[in-house]
């Protein structure tokens, strides 16, 4: 197993680690545990889990997973999506408990969509709470999880209040993510990579992704998390793991990996741009928009759209990854500023029309 240090704070962690969201079988906390032991004993020590993960048993299973492992060998992580600050404090008590532990190596506030998110957190207390907790030891290290463009991601970033980040990237979406892993890393903050298969849409689609592997990869799944693990800035990706053969396939991917030069990557890159020519990679140039159109997040899911024609899915991912609807698109009043701004001359209004026509499509 690869590990790198997290941030400046002088933690190892290993660059694959362990999601709390996919358990097969969640009423079946041995059963889901033993998975996570599993992932431990192939080397793994960072553990990350939710409040409402697994219909709510996430915490759990990870605690019984801990407390059959070696204190001081491994990270736990885990998030509250609380703005209330007593809220806050309520939620991480019961997250310590159900956990087993007496600290939160990496607490998350979680699921900053938009700056506006982000001030309610803030101007709720949760924020101030989690410093609170931090300094009274219940937390080590206060982290943030961000589905933001880059400029609003930035922006937090650029307060300093945070040892790290946990954000989306994938051989998908990179472009739209690069320039948030270059500030964190220039902050020395450490930056977690969720969904780094692209929410299933990689090996869904094996054939779309096939371009990404080289002689030494046996699949398109090894090949993605390679691609994730070996980029600059990022310290691990979050990998959720249904059962142990998720386990060991994510395993061999990683071990006795050397990370790809800058050199391969650069040419994995141009490769990935090349076969996804046309693909918004959310630059975020469009913005601002002067009917407050979130461009960049409704053409993410043009792109997915174009990968797949399947609505209900483009709907969901709207909802999960960026609490949108599909009717956010129908604000567009075709003015044409952000066409004429778009460094890839890319067909803006005509793909938010086909984002705005899904709302349709799923009633």
């Amino acid at each position: 197993m690869i590990y790198k240090t997290y941030g400046n704070t002088g933690k190892r962690i290993s660059v694959l680690a362990a999601g709390g969201m996919r358990h097969a079988v969640p009423e079946d906390t041995e059963r889901s545990a033993e998975t996570l032991l599993r992932a431990y004993q192939a080397g793994v020590n960072y553990f990350d889990t939710a409040p409402g993960y697994c219909e709510d048993r996430s915490e759990t299973i990870t605690g019984r997973a801990l407390r059959q492992m070696k204190p001081g060998t491994y990270h736990v992580a885990t998030k509250s999506m609380k703005s209330d600050g007593s809220e806050l404090r309520e939620q991480l008590e019961r997250s310590l408990e159900r956990l087993g532990v007496d600290r939160i190596d990496f607490f998350h506030i979680w699921c900053l969509l938009d700056r506006e998110k982000w001030i309610e957190r803030k101007r709720g207390r949760a924020v101030d709470a989690a410093l609170r907790a931090r300094e009274e030891g219940l937390i080590e290290h206060l982290c943030f999880s961000t589905h933001m463009g880059h400029h609003e991601a930035d922006e937090v970033i650029e307060e300093g209040i945070f040892d790290g980040v946990l954000l989306g990237y994938n051989a998908l979406n990179f472009p739209l993510r690069e320039a948030t892993v270059r500030k964190a890393q220039e902050r020395g903050m450490g930056v977690m990579a969720m969904n780094p298969l692209a929410g299933g849409l990689i090996p869904e689609h094996p054939e779309s992704f096939d371009f990404l592997r080289d002689g030494a990869d046996p699949d398109v799944v090894t090949a993605a998390l390679r691609f994730v693990c070996s980029a600059p800035g990022i310290t691990g990706a979050l990998v959720g793991f249904r059962g142990a053969d998720d386990v060991d396939t994510a395993a061999a991917a990683l071990e006795d990996f050397r990370p790809y030069s800058q050199e391969h990557m650069d040419r994995l890159k141009e490769r990935i741009r090349d076969r996804f020519e046309g693909f918004c990679t959310g630059c975020g140039y469009c913005l601002p928009c002067p009917s407050g159109v979130p461009i960049p997040k409704l053409m993410d899911a043009a792109n997915v759209l174009q990968l797949e024609n399947r609505p209900g899915k483009v709907v969901q991912r709207l909802r999960m990854h960026w609490g949108l609807s599909p009717e956010e698109a129908g604000k567009c009043t075709q003015c044409g500023q952000c066409e004429q701004a778009c460094t890839q001359h890319l067909p803006i209004i005509e793909r938010l029309n086909e984002v705005a026509d899904l709302s349709e499509s799923t009633e």
